[in-house]
């Protein structure tokens, strides 16, 4: 991701329906986990990071950029600046590892999966988030440096291949889908703008509705899932 569009991510996510509702996703993955060591693949802003680090884990935030990095220190991370396809990070020595919208920005997403299957201790979780559905390619994806967006299918084999149990795969983002998708096929650039009060709320009602909806098998605009080391 640009430097620019870090900086533009770091100022938006505290507000924006968007990052709001994911952070409330990732603290519902974790609910009933012991806390542990975590590892934050891609921390950018670092809200992500700063919810574990709230829940009472011990959080490294990871950054592949000097100005992700320097942000997240800004924020008062621990973080290291690396690459997802070189954690340096010891074998089975993490019990969680997030990768928030960071698979699809990696050309060899395998050797990705692979460290995190390294690092992980047996009974540990990856917690990913992918963009999905490749029909929603847009300027959009160009201009936050995406190499690919997912299916069902394809983020299952990734995973499956690099030594991983699936335990829940979902879509997100599914009642605002037709929206997104309108949008997108105007899109002339990143959509990381910063959104109408009125409209940033109305948005933050919708995706919440979506929690109570049987509609998490239905198309969206995310793939959330939940995985684990394969035994």
């Amino acid at each position: 991701m640009h430097d620019q569009e870090v900086r533009k991510l770091t100022e938006l996510e505290d507000t924006h329906w968007w990052y709001a509702e994911r952070r409330h996703l990732l603290s519902e993955s974790i609910a009933g986990m012991p806390p542990g060591r975590a590892l934050d693949i891609g921390a950018a802003g670092g809200g992500n990071s700063r919810d574990l680090k709230a829940a009472g884990w011990q959080v490294l935030a990871l950054e592949y950029g000097a100005e992700g990095a320097q942000v997240g220190r800004e924020r008062g991370l621990d973080v290291i600046r690396a690459d997802a396809t070189a954690l340096p990070v010891a074998d089975e020595s993490l019990d969680l590892v997030l990768a928030y919208d960071v698979l699809e920005h990696i050309r060899d997403h395998d050797a990705a999966v692979a460290q995190v299957r390294r690092t992980l201790t047996p009974d540990g979780c990856f917690l990913v988030a992918v963009p999905c559905d490749p029909r929603l390619w847009s300027a959009h994806d160009v201009a936050v440096d995406h190499v690919r967006r997912y299916t069902k299918a394809t983020l299952t084999d990734l995973l499956q291949r690099g030594g991983f149990t699936i335990e829940r795969l979902w879509s997100w983002n599914v009642l605002l889908r037709p929206a997104v998708q309108l949008r997108r096929r105007s899109s002339t650039g990143s959509d990381l703008d910063a959104v109408n009060p009125v409209v940033n709320l109305a948005l933050r009602g919708i995706v919440t509705i979506e929690r109570h909806l049987p509609v998490k098998a239905l198309p969206g605009v995310t793939l959330m899932v939940t995985a684990r080391p394969a035994r």
